[in-house]
């Protein structure tokens, strides 16, 4: 069973549907019995970091995904990922989850606006699980004004947005997309599917 963190600040329902498509036992919850329970965790969100971090801190949700990042799959979905982080810096200073070691800064793609809204090309960095099956024309949609900045080594695939733009990171049992799987069809279903397999 997945559990999809619902913490106030997520694309909570289109996630679950996605997973209801393709036959995916999920279920919406802050309750930490059941994140404890769970196979797998989805971390969703839309939003802004640090008033995000603020609502994951009043749901005493913080160390427990810490702790469980450690013993399960966890996937960050768009903001989900971004705080996966060490910090953000989206109106101010904020400390991030930690899981992965980096900074969320603001977008600079040369000549080009943000947000960086629509569909891009992932581009593979390295193999990654989430990856398997996918070729090298897949297209994901984003939208997104923070990137994350990391080690090449952490980043399983990228796009180009007038900069390098992080698009998925893998570190242990810690992934994290930047676009939304679940709004990018056949291949963020892959990507999903690929995810509750692990």
């Amino acid at each position: 069973m997945i559990a999809i963190i619902d913490y106030g600040a997520g694309n909570i329902f289109s996630v679950k549907n996605a997973c209801e498509y393709l036959g995916v036992d999920a279920l919406l919850t802050n309750d930490p019995v059941q994140i404890e329970n769970a196979d797998k965790l989805i971390l969703p969100g839309v939003g802004a970091f640090p008033a995000a971090m603020d609502k994951l801190e009043k749901a005493g949700l913080v160390e427990l995904i810490r702790r469980e990042a450690q013993k399960k799959p966890l996937l960050g979905i768009c903001l989900g990922m971004q705080m996966l982080f060490t910090k953000g810096y989206e109106f101010e200073e904020r400390e991030g989850l930690g899981l992965i070691e980096g900074e969320v800064r603001l977008m600079t793609p040369k000549g080009l606006d943000i947000p960086h809204m629509g569909w891009n090309r992932l581009i593979k960095n390295r193999e990654c699980p989430l990856l398997d099956g996918l070729g090298d024309d897949e297209y994901v949609y984003f939208v997104h004004s923070y990137a994350a900045q990391c080690a090449d080594e952490d980043v399983a695939a990228y796009t180009d947005y007038g900069t390098k733009v992080t698009a998925l990171v893998h570190r242990g049992n810690v992934y994290g997309a930047q676009f939304h799987p679940e709004k990018s069809g056949r291949t963020g279903l892959s990507i999903l599917k690929s995810f509750a397999a692990l």
